[in-house]
């Protein structure tokens, strides 16, 4: 495996000290701190640790350890230390439309020997109507949520 040696200046250090004894921080963000400061290598640090004892009084594996330093040396301290937010995005399946069609169809009578609409029975009943090419479950029970009526439930009154 690669090596990665971790050098941080005078101004960094000081950064991390600040951060470590301050407790206002996400857990993580703390933990890797600790790590970058354990095993820096520069002129600045006094003590020199090695990576099994770091992970032994941090608790943390071997790997956790490597992923910082790989992290810290590609990335920068920032990223090192607050990690990247997700890159994925995903498109939205359901529109105005749809909706409107689905809660229509929630509102109505559930199939022949059912006593209420399921989601999945929604689910299915949606892409059998050619509403949507595909929706899972999940997604009925997001648009549902967002309406003001509940089906499911008669109210006394």
């Amino acid at each position: 495996m690669k090596r990665y040696v971790v050098t941080l200046t005078e101004e960094e250090r000081e950064m991390l000290r600040a951060l470590v004894s301050k407790g206002s921080h996400r857990s993580q963000k703390i933990l890797n701190a600790l790590v970058l400061l354990a095993c820096d290598r520069g002129p600045f640090q006094s003590a020199r640790s090695r990576n099994d004892d770091i992970a032994r009084v941090l608790s943390v594996s071997m790997r956790k350890i490597d992923r910082v330093k790989k992290c810290f040396v590609e990335r920068g301290l920032e990223i090192a230390l607050n990690g990247t937010k997700g890159q994925r995005v995903y498109e939205k399946k359901a529109d105005g439309d749809f909706e409107a069609h689905l809660i229509a169809l929630s509102c109505s009578r559930p199939p022949e020997g059912f006593t209420r609409w399921s989601l999945r029975l929604l689910a299915d009943r949606v892409v059998e109507l050619d509403y949507i090419e595909s929706v899972s479950h999940e997604t009925v029970r997001r648009v549902l949520k967002k309406t003001k009526s509940s089906p499911g439930e008669k109210k006394g009154g």
